[in-house]
């Protein structure tokens, strides 16, 4: 089981498998490495590295949970494993933390897959594609007074009505939800005041790797219209809406989501 000690001494595990050109997972808020678990058929033909970010998972608690903390993480891992090139996957508030990454990780990032992600997760002056901040922070007191309730209740809105079935939803639970060690309730709450104040719209003319932006079309947490803005912005990106699909289509349509990660790899790999 794979853990290093980052430079403010916390301790990071990761999961490394497969053979192959490398991919690197990113996760969302309040998961953890475990929930690519079926992204694991693409260990055939690349290797397949997940994270758990500070905090979370098998992770340990940090002193701080700032954007450039995380990213300085990711960073970290490049180098503990000799990354030279690779792609990058990020999730939700993994897509954020791979966009603060990207200018760390420079020419070694060599693709970038943003999946219902968006460069502000709260709304301001001239972007409405986010949460509006008071449900931002009743979120956090939902967390204070019910920590596992609320994470329970967030865990479902991120698919639509009628998106999964009773045997996929039942599959999502045994192989993703319990398997999962519950993330620090101090970093769950420091994570969603770091959401909160997030901003990377300044980033995206900068990005030169080639990007693709993936978005369900009836996700209720991450607009799809920041999605939009995602592929918008970055040079050159494509945008995959996919219909029908709420916050995480990589669980709810996993055959899709690897088949369309792997053509578009394959297209990035065999120009590089």
């Amino acid at each position: 089981m794979p853990f290093m000690e980052t430079a403010d001494k916390v301790t990071m595990h990761y999961e490394d498998e497969g053979s192959g050109f490398p991919l690197v997972f990113v996760h969302g808020w309040a998961m953890s490495g475990k929930v690519w678990a079926f992204q694991k058929p693409l260990a055939d033909h690349f290797r397949l590295i997940t994270l758990d970010l500070r905090g979370h998972g098998k992770s340990s608690a940090a002193p701080g949970y700032a954007f450039s903390d995380f990213a300085a993480d990711l960073a970290a891992l490049f180098d503990r494993l000799g990354l030279e090139r690779a792609a990058l996957v990020g999730w939700s508030l993994g897509a954020q933390v791979a966009l603060e990454a990207v200018p760390l990780l420079g020419d070694r990032v060599v693709a970038l897959v943003l999946v219902a992600g968006t460069p502000k997760f709260t709304t301001a002056d001239g972007w409405p594609h986010g949460l509006p901040s008071h449900e931002a922070r009743g979120l956090g007191l939902r967390l204070k007074r019910a920590y596992d309730a609320t994470l329970g209740d967030f865990f479902r809105q991120m698919f639509a009505e009628g998106e999964l079935s009773h045997d996929q939803y039942q599959r999502i639970v045994r192989e993703i939800v319990i398997p999962r060690p519950l993330p620090d309730p101090g970093a769950v709450q420091a994570c969603l005041v770091t959401l909160a104040g997030g901003d990377h719209r300044n980033l995206l003319p900068a990005i030169a790797a080639p990007t693709l932006v993936i978005h369900g079309d009836r996700d209720a947490i991450c607009s799809p219209g920041a999605g939009r803005y995602l592929a918008e912005g970055i040079p050159g990106a494509r945008f995959l809406s996919v219909e029908g699909t709420g916050h995480a289509p990589f669980l709810s349509h996993p055959e899709r989501f690897n088949q369309e990660l792997s053509r578009f790899l394959a297209e990035v790999i065999g120009r590089d």
